[in-house]
């Protein structure tokens, strides 16, 4: 009979996490032409727990750098009024020229929220600052 020693859950993390890891030659090229100019964030409280940001950027390559900067203004302000966790609502993002507009609401809540689009707002934050984005 063999055992296996159990792993913490940080080491389930990080291997799985390595399976994203890029490989060689990969577009490396791309992201490091990537220079993004963030315009800012606003929000608003639509109810309770409910809460609409609506972010600005320039140099974006796609709709998820909009997407990723408004999760992470959604993860710190998560933090700031004390919870741990946000879920997805939805999220419109627009382009005009080479500006980007994201319009995306997301619920707060202490406890992890029922779903599949939920973020834990304190590891997010600190993945949002190693990857240079802004948060509130």
């Amino acid at each position: 009979m063999i055992r296996f020693a159990p792993l913490s859950l940080s080491a389930l993390a990080l291997a799985g996490l390595s399976a994203c890891a890029p490989t060689e030659g990969g577009d490396v090229a791309g992201r490091a032409d990537f220079n993004p100019s963030y315009g800012g964030i606003q929000t608003l409280l639509l109810d309770g727990d409910l809460v609409n940001f609506h972010v600005t950027m320039k140099g974006a390559r796609d709709r998820a750098d909009v997407d990723a900067y408004a999760r992470c203004a959604a993860a710190q302000y998560a933090l700031i009024r004390g919870f741990g966790f946000a879920r997805h609502v939805r999220t419109s993002i627009a382009k005009t020229g080479g500006n980007w507009r994201g319009d995306a609401v997301y619920t707060i809540s202490q406890a992890l929220p029922a779903g599949s689009a939920t973020i834990d707002a304190e590891v997010t934050v600190r993945d949002c600052g190693a990857q240079g984005i802004p948060t509130i």
